[in-house]
């Protein structure tokens, strides 16, 4: 596994408080284990505690189980998922400690929100420099009205937008493709190219506005939002964005460009592009990804990828996603959101299960478990056993000729946003017990 930092590696100047938070981390954590060493008895609390860790490995176990398989067996894996931790419950109360099971939560949460501290070095990294330019005078915004179940209706988006003295044009009917109203727009004479809808028909628009050196607007009316939510905007109020075409800046972000499309988010390969070109993926999004994970997971179905960037090589990878500048997460299933977005450097993702070792490390969210791949880089290029593969881009599902080259174009796109805005989410750090380790124990001397 390839991870974006130096393993072990300490902060490079550790201020006092993250030094103090660092050893409280280890306090917490050796009070938390000493609790049910002393209180249960040496030999009791070691029963105990491989109780509790046999708890956990069973739910582990019982998660991989429940997402590689079907029917009875993925129900009765759910069964095991639920009862382990109860299990553990039990027997510590049949041992008369469940205050201690209590003051050990508590302990290990205090060491797990300092070491969290501790290593949140510094402030949230700064976001793109903001440039102060006059408001569009012939904007042209294109709505979906299908788009996050009616949000444009919902929220009066057309209204508001022609009140601001913007051109709209809704998505309606058959035929209308949303790069040729845009290209026509341009050579209209419009001087702000925006959309209402998901990320997908955000970034086609987005790779015109770029091309023609335009600014270009983020309504976030879609169902998930994820390149708003990176740009900073409002996801929970669509209408807010619109103050962008009175009380508006600029910033300069990077695009993705995978063959001859742009991407604003991410462009996937494998096993999650495969659910997205599922038929059914649209009306029932989790069913369809639970229905169809146990042969994308054991690699029983599907091309045989390899993907080759920043000088690693990866042979047969059940998923792989390439990410317009990367995902910051402890959660890497969830790919919760980018601190930035003109890092200048592609992100890259890639999972590769071996077997149940690799699968446990995978469920509980390791980012430096063996089976992940995490790096960036400036060009990623994804092969194949086949001469075309699925490829989901911003959650559109094409299908492309192998090999398929992707790379980043920093500073690509002018984004108009509103001045007053709710700002990108400070990533939280991975705790890396090592690294915490190093801190606890600096002079905070340079």
């Amino acid at each position: 596994m390839v991870d974006l930092g130096v393993p072990g590696a300490p902060p490079a100047f550790a201020r006092p408080a993250q030094r103090r938070l660092a050893r409280l981390a280890f306090v917490a954590a050796g009070a938390a284990t000493l609790l049910v060493l002393t209180m249960a008895g040496l030999r009791a609390g070691v029963l105990l505690l491989a109780v509790a860790a046999a708890g956990m490995a069973a739910g582990l176990a019982g998660a991989w189980w429940f997402l590689t398989h079907r029917g009875l067996l993925r129900w009765l894996a759910a069964v095991v998922v639920i009862l382990a931790p109860l299990a553990v419950a039990v027997m510590y109360a049949r041992a008369g400690l469940i205050w201690v099971v209590v003051a050990f939560v508590l302990l290990w949460s205090a060491a797990l929100a300092a070491g969290r501290r501790a290593l949140a070095v510094g402030d949230a990294p700064a976001g793109p420099r903001e440039y102060d330019t006059p408001p569009p005078r012939r904007p042209y915004l294109i709505m979906n009205p299908r788009s996050g179940d009616g949000k444009v209706g919902r929220f009066r988006l057309v209204e508001r937008a022609r009140a601001l003295g913007a051109e709209v044009v809704l998505l309606e009917g058959a035929g209308l493709d949303v790069t040729d109203l845009a290209r026509q727009a341009v050579r209209d004479g419009a001087d702000l190219l925006g959309v209402a809808g998901g990320d997908g028909t955000q970034a086609l628009v987005a790779g015109i506005a770029a091309e023609h050196g335009l600014p270009f607007m983020v309504i976030s009316a879609g169902t998930r939002n994820h390149f708003a939510l990176d740009l900073g905007l409002d996801r929970e109020d669509p209408a807010g964005c619109l103050a962008a075409l009175t009380d508006g800046v600029e910033v300069r972000v990077d695009l993705g460009r995978i063959g001859r499309r742009t991407f604003v988010n991410n462009a996937s390969f494998g096993a999650y592009a495969a659910v997205v070109r599922s038929p059914a993926y649209r009306a029932d999004k989790t069913r369809t990804t639970l229905r169809m994970l146990p042969d994308l997971l054991v690699g029983q179905q599907g091309p045989g990828l390899r993907l080759s960037a920043g000088g690693v090589e990866v042979a047969g990878p059940q998923a792989v996603l390439i990410s317009n500048n990367p995902y910051v997460s402890d959660d890497i299933a969830g790919l919760a959101h980018r601190p930035r977005l003109d890092g200048g450097v592609l992100g890259v993702f890639a999972v590769t299960v071996r077997g149940a070792i690799d699968a446990a490390g995978l469920i509980r969210g390791r980012r430096r478990a063996s089976s992940l791949t995490l790096l960036t880089a400036g060009e990623a290029v994804i092969d194949a056993n086949v001469p075309t593969v699925p490829v989901g881009i911003d959650g559109e599902s094409v299908t492309m000729e192998t090999p398929i080259r992707c790379t980043i174009r920093p500073g690509a796109l002018r984004v108009r946003v509103p001045r007053q805005r709710p700002g990108v989410p400070p990533p939280r750090p991975e705790l890396d017990w090592t690294r915490l380790r190093h801190l606890a124990l600096s002079t905070g001397r340079r």
